[in-house]
Order: structure tokens, then C-alpha cells, then sequence
């Protein structure tokens, strides 16, 4: 993918938050990585890890301490005012729970032309034509358009804010836990029309997620996350037994509780806690779960390698694959 233009990209992006005692809490760790048009990458890993800032710190809902954004090739970190208001028409989110997203006073379509108003694309009297448009397009009745918020099902609702999530064309789409609330039956068939949608506009999706089963079926790459930083980047159909290399990544994957597993088998469990992200200590994050830990884990930070074609991860104890044998 190194021949093509990301559409998004972060370089070093760190975003931290001041805590008691003048310390200071890293949520994101100089995290580098590129999203083109046409992927899906699911950004993973355990609660806190720091996947959600990382969507908020890119949507520019937070600042970020230090690093670059770039969107189109044009960095966006600094913008300010109505220069920063305008480039988030290409980048947009779905969230995890429509109905606290919408206010429910508003019909739903008020609710999906509401970014078209506020950019000025659309007048008033051409709601409803354009609400019934993207209800078309996200499978959804036309008649929904004079619907609230409450008269809808969960699975619905996110229809809804997948299309007030296209209004605007953007190239980024960022869906934060946008299935995690929905039946299993639900969760599918709302992917299925992301991927979709995708095909048709080449959008790039950020996808937040736990499940790894649904991250291998729909996500192109994954970024596994852990304590603020990206310590392993794989394709999502990696995601199985014996597809990772990091002890993390492998660690997390031997942990799901799965209907087909083997239940005469141990179900694995991650030792000990995720440690404080206040005042890191100098090496991996992950040295002191890890079953593997050696000595220059605890004393040198790892920095992402690449392991196979289209893998990357962050440890000493994997061995870097030349960009010769890479090509080949």
C-alpha cells in the first residue's frame, strides 16, 4: 500500500492529560499509522487502552500534545476556528449509542439534514426530498423521515446515523463501538451495509471494536493497542490462533470465549493488570504481563518492525524481515 496516497495519516501523535500531583497521563503514544480509501482498519485491545482518544484526537474533538494529522496530504493539526469547522466535513463519526447522539425532539429528517444545514449545501424545503434520499440508501423506509428517535429500534437508529455520517461525502468515517450494543444478527447485516456504502464512495472506516470475530470478517488491517501505543499491526484475518506475533496480540486472541473452541481446553486469561499510564516506566508497555519478558524489555521501548508483508509489530523478541524478502 506504500505506492498509494493515505487519505488519513497520523506521524508521532501523542495526546496527554495533566493528572493530580503535576503528573501527567499518556493516553496516545507517538502513534504513526496510515488509512487509505477503500479500508477498513479496526483499532483494538482492552478498555483504556486508548482507542477512543485516538478517534477523538484524529476527529480533532481533542487536541493533540504533540504530532501531526494530515488529511488529503494537508496537515490539519493546528487549524483553528472556522478553518478547522470546514475540514471536518471529510471526516466524520457514528457512534456507539444513536439514541444519546440524536436529540430526540428532533424528527429524523431534521436529524439527518442537520449537517447539510450547517454547512450550508442544502436549503429548508429540501429536507425532506434529501432525508428520504439517505434513508433510501441506508435500507430504511422513506416514511421513517417523520419518525423520532424513540419510535425506532436500536439497529435502526444506527441506520440513521450512518446516513447523517454520509451526508457530507467524507472520505473518513469513524465508527466508535457502532455495533457493540446490537444483536449479533443486527451487528452483521450494519456491516454489511457499511461495506457497502464503502465500496461504492471509497470511504475509509476507522473501525473501534472488541470483537475479534467481527474484525477479522470486516476489517482489511487491525492496529492492536496497548497502554497508548500501537504494539502490533496486522491484517484483520489475522486475528486467529497463530496469525499474531506480539504476546499481546496472542495473549488477547487465546482469551476469547468462543461457542466452537475446544472446551476441554484452558481458557487463557492475561495476567496481572494494565499498569497506570501515569509515568510510564522506560521500556515495552507490556513487559510486566508478559510471559516472555527479557531484560532489554524492561530497559528499551520496542518500535514497530516488519514481520511478513503487511505486518508490523513491536517487539524485540521478533526477529524484522528485510525490505528485500518484504518484496519478495
Amino acid at each position: 500500500m506504500s505506492d498509494r496516497q493515505p487519505v488519513l495519516e497520523t506521524k508521532n501523535l501523542t495526546k496527554c492529560f495533566p493528572a493530580d500531583g503535576g503528573k501527567t497521563l499518556t493516553a496516545c503514544d507517538n502513534i504513526s499509522i496510515q488509512f487509505f480509501r477503500g479500508e477498513t482498519v479496526a483499532i483494538v485491545g482492552e478498555s483504556g487502552c486508548g482507542k477512543s482518544t485516538f478517534a477523538r484526537t484524529i476527529l480533532k474533538l481533542h487536541d493533540p500534545t504533540s504530532g501531526e494529522i494530515y488529511l488529503n496530504g494537508k496537515d490539519i493539526t493546528k487549524l483553528k476556528g472556522e478553518a478547522s469547522r470546514l475540514e471536518r466535513q471529510n471526516i466524520q463519526m457514528v457512534f456507539q449509542d444513536p439514541a444519546r447522539a440524536f436529540n430526540p425532539k428532533m424528527r429524523i429528517r431534521d436529524i439527518i439534514c442537520e449537517p447539510l444545514l450547517n454547512f450550508g449545501r442544502i436549503s429548508a424545503k429540501e429536507k425532506d426530498a434529501v432525508a428520504k434520499e439517505y434513508l433510501k440508501m441506508v435500507e430504511l423506509p422513506e416514511s421513517f423521515s417523520d419518525r423520532y428517535p424513540h419510535s425506532m429500534s436500536g439497529g435502526q437508529r444506527q441506520r440513521v446515523g450512518i446516513a447523517r455520517a454520509l451526508t457530507l461525502n467524507p472520505d473518513v468515517i469513524v465508527l466508535d463501538e457502532a455495533t457493540s450494543a446490537l444483536d449479533v444478527s443486527v451487528q452483521k447485516s450494519i456491516l454489511t451495509l457499511v461495506v457497502k456504502l464503502q465500496k461504492e464512495k471509497g470511504i475509509a472506516i476507522v473501525f473501534i471494536c472488541h470483537d475479534f470475530s467481527l474484525v477479522a470478517q470486516f476489517a482489511h488491517r487491525a492496529a492492536v493497542m496497548y497502554l497508548g501505543n500501537i504494539v502490533e499491526l496486522l491484517p484483520g484475518e489475522n486475528l486467529v490462533v497463530g496469525g499474531a506475533a506480539h504476546p499481546y496480540t496472542k495473549s488477547l486472541i487465546e482469551s476469547i470465549f468462543d461457542l466452537n473452541m475446544d472446551f476441554t481446553q484452558e481458557i487463557k486469561t492475561i495476567p496481572g493488570e494494565i499498569p497506570s499510564p501515569i509515568d510510564l516506566p522506560p521500556g515495552c508497555p507490556f513487559a510486566d504481563r508478559c510471559s516472555v519478558c527479557q531484560d532489554i524489555c524492561r530497559k528499551e521501548k520496542p518500535k514497530l518492525k516488519t514481520v511478513a508483508p503487511g505486518h508490523q509489530c513491536a517487539c524485540h523478541l521478533v526477529k524484522e524481515v528485510s525490505s528485500m524478502q518484504n518484496a519478495s
